[in-house]
């Protein structure tokens, strides 16, 4: 049960000096982190996320009593919910022990700790810490699974990935909010393949592709003769997702004529086919999507507020690709290895510059824009190397990034204090509580950082 080092942070929460030195050389083959009350815990938790923690309970203030150790452990677990937390106690606290484990703490040891046995308590649980982690990232990657075509580091493009297979077995109605070209329909449907309803069909239809005088039949379905032109009876792709799963594509186009209707569907779950007398119960799953802001379009009265509500009992964001930190460079590596196969240009590499000016560029259109702008250059590039020209796309004026984490470290610690100080009027120790730090240490970031 080994795991490499730069896995094996762990943070010890001790008040008494002389176990603190203790448990640091008892676990000499870990990095060691130090705290003695709440305030540093959350600071250690923040600033370095130790995979493992043991602490007592009996922190100052209430260093006789539990309060302060429980509180600082719902705290840690609702900052990182994965992290691994044993509890040291004495014989008389076992009750509070059970009652830490009840909240989240993953094992106690009584004191006075046997070296041996807590170093085997905590293996086991750097070894789940990894497994857990390495069982989340199969989830995302296995080529089975349906979110498997979203190829993304982004920590806000992974939360959302979890969001969806959190909702995805519930027949909730979900609206995917997202600009063009953002991955809208794949999202879709993952939702339906990791659904009960994975085996009936997902129907797709988009309002800002069809004319309005025809969207009404296509949703609804007509019977023969309801209009000139209708020689046969025809579903709609409602009835025809029945069981399944019905996706409304550019919902924010759909007219205020049809709205209504389609509200009065989603109130009773049944439909009526143009020129037919008879209503028909549909049993399907909606999913919808727009890039259109429908809040603004309710106020100048071209989206009905009741539907809105309806179509959004849950709401999904999905990030532009310029928000999505390294994905640009990610996804441009993955594009040219799948078309350079497809087109049997193994050796084509980006140069440094193209590179550059892929990390720079907004994407306005986003996984559509840079899908075909990736798949042009393999075809067209004369030589083995993609070169700024190639792309057609120019690098941003705005000045790139840092690499270098001192740089970025200290630039992201002064913002951060910016904002902390802003938002609590300048107050030192609200700051400080905010940012997990202790006063004399904002103090010294803010003589650092040349804030007053």
């Amino acid at each position: 049960m080994k795991t490499s080092d730069d896995q094996r942070k762990l943070l010890v929460i001790e008040d008494d000096p002389g176990l603190q030195k203790q448990l640091r050389w008892s676990f000499d083959n870990c990095e060691v982190f130090v705290a003695s009350d709440r305030e540093s815990a959350l600071a250690q938790v923040r600033r370095h996320e130790p995979s493992v923690v043991t602490m007592d309970l009996g922190l100052p203030p209430d260093p006789d009593g539990a309060s302060e150790g429980l509180a600082t452990l719902k705290q840690i677990l609702a900052l990182a919910p994965d992290t691994k937390i044993i509890v040291l106690t004495g014989n008389q606290n076992r009750e509070n022990a059970l009652k830490a484990v009840e909240l989240g703490a993953y094992d106690f040891h009584q004191k006075p700790f046997d070296s041996k046995m807590l170093s085997l308590i905590i293996d086991r649980a750097f070894y789940l810490h990894v497994l857990q982690r390495e069982n989340r990232s199969l989830l995302l990657s296995h080529s089975d699974s349906p979110i498997s075509e979203i190829i993304t580091r982004d920590p806000n493009m992974i939360r959302m990935c979890r969001n969806i297979e959190r909702v995805a077995p519930s027949d909730v109605t979900v609206m995917l909010l997202g600009e063009s070209g953002t991955g809208k329909e794949v999202l879709a449907k993952a939702l339906h393949q990791l659904s009960t309803r994975k085996e009936r069909r997902f129907v797709a239809i988009n309002c800002a592709a069809i004319p309005e005088s025809l969207l009404e039949s296509e949703l609804f379905g007509h019977e023969k003769g309801a209009f000139t032109g209708a020689i046969k009876q025809t579903l709609g792709k409602i009835e025809l997702a029945q069981g399944g799963t019905f996706f409304l594509d550019e919902v924010g186009d759909l007219p205020l004529s049809l709205q209504a209707k389609l509200l009065r569907f989603l109130q009773e779950r049944v439909i009526e086919r143009i020129g037919g007398r008879e209503e028909m119960s549909v049993d399907v799953r909606v999913v919808c999507a727009t890039h259109q802001n429908l809040k603004k379009m309710i106020e100048e009265g071209r989206f009905r507020e009741d539907l809105f509500y309806r179509l959004s009992e849950i709401s999904i964001k999905i990030p532009p690709l310029r928000e999505r930190l390294g994905d640009a460079v990610l996804l441009a590596h993955h594009f040219r290895n799948k078309f350079a196969t497809k087109e049997g240009r193994h050796s084509m590499n980006f140069t440094q510059e193209a590179l550059s000016a892929i990390e720079s560029y907004a994407w306005p259109g986003n996984i559509r824009e840079m899908e075909n702008c990736i798949k042009r250059v393999v075809i067209m590039a004369e030589g083995p190397q993609i070169t700024l020209n190639d792309l057609g796309i120019q690098e941003s004026a705005k000045p790139q990034e840092p690499l270098n984490l001192r740089e970025i470290r200290e630039k992201e610690e002064c913002k951060a204090v910016v904002r902390a100080l802003a938002k609590v009027d300048g107050n030192i120790a609200k700051a400080a509580e905010l940012l997990g730090v202790s006063r004399p240490t904002l103090y010294d970031l803010m003589n650092r950082h040349g804030l007053k």
